[in-house]
């Protein structure tokens, strides 16, 4: 898994059609206002980065095969934060489970019981590398 940094001076604009009634429909309201992605997305330019997911172990997390989740380095992890974590060279996304005397990397994936929690020991080179932000969906 590579992250793709953002570039510092990047503008993603398309044209916004405005907003779409999940209820009954309505007629279309003026189409034109510009909508510029990076700035709605991503809060902090020189520590965002893009990774595409790979595997389905995140899938109650909302996040599927081939999704791309933006990921910031410089915000601090949590408690229940969802993370990509370097664990022993190689990178993961996961529940962070944070408690006094453990870490814990937690699946999101009640339909295999293949994925199993991952308690973090001090025999693991592990790093929480950065806390996911915002998932784009693949339909």
């Amino acid at each position: 898994m590579i992250p793709h940094r953002i570039d510092a001076d990047a503008e993603a604009q398309i044209s916004l059609c405005g907003d779409v009634k999940a209820g009954f429909p309505s007629p279309a309201e003026d189409i034109g206002e510009k909508l510029d992605l990076i700035q709605l997305l991503v809060r902090h330019k020189a520590s965002t980065f893009f990774f595409r997911v790979s595997g389905v172990s995140m899938v109650d997390a909302g996040m599927d095969e081939g999704d791309i989740i933006i990921v910031d380095r410089s915000l601090s992890p949590y408690n229940g934060c969802k993370a990509v974590c370097y664990l022993d060279g190689e990178y993961t996304v996961k529940a962070v489970e944070i408690t006094d005397k453990t870490v814990r990397l937690l699946p999101a994936n009640q339909n295999n019981t293949a994925y199993r929690p991952i308690e973090v020991t001090a025999d693991n080179q592990f790093a929480i590398w950065g806390v996911v932000t915002y998932v784009i969906k693949k339909m």
